[in-house]
């Protein structure tokens, strides 16, 4: 599994307490890094991942682990229908690591980066209209609204007026060639940000639906967690932390009370089935961001189905 850094790998384990006669799912197999971790306690793990390159390299690990390595080839969007199929329909703990992987990053023929020129790409599935062909397709305005909404890309419609102009004169097929054409009209800031980067991470998530997965994910898994099994998430930009803030604060019934003034005020609240393992988010520390700069962006939460035993890490300070 070389090439792959597991971010927040101990604070992963400590809240995911893995135990030796659990089952566990890694719904984003990726590099294998939680999955080496997990299956190191005894625990049986089921790990999806959408990229077949990733369920290709996850073989070897599988080998080493006969019976308790199960890897699928699928979206953790639909974890509840992948592990119904085999029969699984009860989790100890479920972890997710959101976003793209170091090995899709750093390979140019996929796409992702502009750091190398590669063809457009950017599916994670290999699958399905390509980031090119959005760029080829997508009306102008919608194009903006696009990078606005996923990017948060505050000069979008100055970027999508580019870029129509320059696919009316040949098509943007490469990683370079959009690069180029976003920098020609969006100046440099001193943050030492490339002008293309927000553009590209818009892309990649409107391609791969990353927010539509990631909202049926949180769905699902509330489902299939067991008395005391918990839920350990990581994500790496606003958009995707957001949704799992959101998520988990109303899954533990930490949502604001009603004003005193609002009728809602005077119903009793549901007893909530889930508590919060982390009031506050938790950071990677300065030794692992200084090992590995690509952690500096992750955020962990974590939650817990009432019942079952406590973990330490749920008892610690």
């Amino acid at each position: 599994m070389s090439g792959h850094i597991p971010v927040l790998l101990d604070e992963v384990i400590d809240h995911l307490a893995p135990t030796e006669g659990e089952t566990h799912l890694d719904g984003t197999f990726g590099g294998g890094g939680y999955a080496q971790a997990i299956l190191g306690t005894g625990a049986t793990l089921w790990a999806i991942d959408r990229d077949p390159d990733a369920i290709a390299r996850g073989a070897l690990l599988a080998a080493r682990h006969p019976g308790r390595l199960h890897l699928i080839e699928g979206g953790f969007g639909d974890m509840l229908e992948l592990l119904g199929a085999r029969g699984v329909t009860r989790l100890d703990g479920i972890v997710l690591d959101l976003g793209v992987s170091s090995f899709q990053i750093d390979d140019p023929g996929r796409g992702f980066s502009f750091r190398d020129d590669g063809p457009l790409d950017m599916r994670m599935a290999r699958s399905g209209p390509s980031a090119a062909d959005l760029v080829a397709a997508l009306p102008e305005a919608e194009l903006a609204d696009t990078l606005y909404r996923y990017g948060d890309e505050r000069l979008s419609r100055r970027i999508a007026r580019a870029i129509v102009a320059a696919r009316g004169t040949a098509p943007i097929t490469t990683t370079r060639l959009l690069a180029e054409i976003i920098r020609s009209v969006v100046p440099k800031d001193g943050s030492g940000i490339d002008p293309a980067t927000r553009s590209f991470q818009a892309l990649r998530i409107r391609v791969n639906d990353e927010l539509g997965q990631i909202e049926r994910a949180l769905s699902q898994s509330v489902q299939l967690l067991a008395p005391g099994g918990r839920l350990v998430v990581v994500s790496f930009h606003s958009l995707e932390d957001r949704l799992v803030k959101q998520f988990m604060i109303s899954a533990s019934g930490r949502e604001a009370s009603p004003s005193r003034h609002d009728p809602r005020g005077l119903v009793a609240r549901e007893t909530a089935d889930f508590e919060l393992l982390t009031p506050r988010m938790v950071r990677p520390g300065d030794c692992e961001t200084q090992r590995n700069p690509r952690a500096r962006s992750g955020r962990l939460r974590a939650l817990r189905r009432h019942g079952g035993a406590i973990s330490l890490a749920e008892t610690a300070p």
